[in-house]
């Protein structure tokens, strides 16, 4: 079989894409369902430090934040989408339905690597919140013995 592979990028590069990497597993909730298409996850963040040439992603999801580096490929991945060709009419020796092409729309060359455990953004929170629980507790204490 034959399969076509086209660039449209032209004169131009192909945009570029990056993956992003993570240790474990992303479950959606069950309401959510099928329909992750446009699904906001997280947010990521990139921050340069003075300190480091390389700069530092957190992503955030929920509760949760992760830290990570960019990483290099040693070998590119290109991204492909797959469409009918054109000219299945010219190719007579195969039939319309099994002349597919594929076409390039993107090339990653780095990916987003999260290979740490997450750091729990809650737990900060409740320990303020208990500070501060304990602080009005020997307030509202206080006030009774005086």
């Amino acid at each position: 079989m034959q399969i076509r592979v086209k660039c449209n990028c032209s004169d131009e590069k192909c945009p570029e894409w990056a993956i992003v990497e993570l240790q474990g597993v992303v479950e959606s909730q069950s309401n959510i369902g099928d329909q992750i298409h446009d699904l906001e996850i997280g947010k990521l963040c990139c921050s340069s430090s003075s300190s480091s040439s390389q700069p530092r992603y957190t992503f955030t999801v929920g509760y949760h934040e992760l830290s990570g580096t960019k990483v290099y490929l040693k070998k590119p991945l290109l991204v492909l989408k797959k469409k009918v060709a054109e000219d299945a009419a010219a190719l007579p020796e195969f039939p319309a339905s099994s002349t597919p092409e594929l076409e390039v729309i993107g090339i990653i060359c780095q990916k987003i690597l999260f290979k740490t455990r997450p750091k729990a953004l809650i737990s900060s929170t409740v320990s303020i919140l208990q500070a501060i629980f304990k602080l009005l507790l020997l307030n509202f204490i206080s006030s009774f013995i005086l």
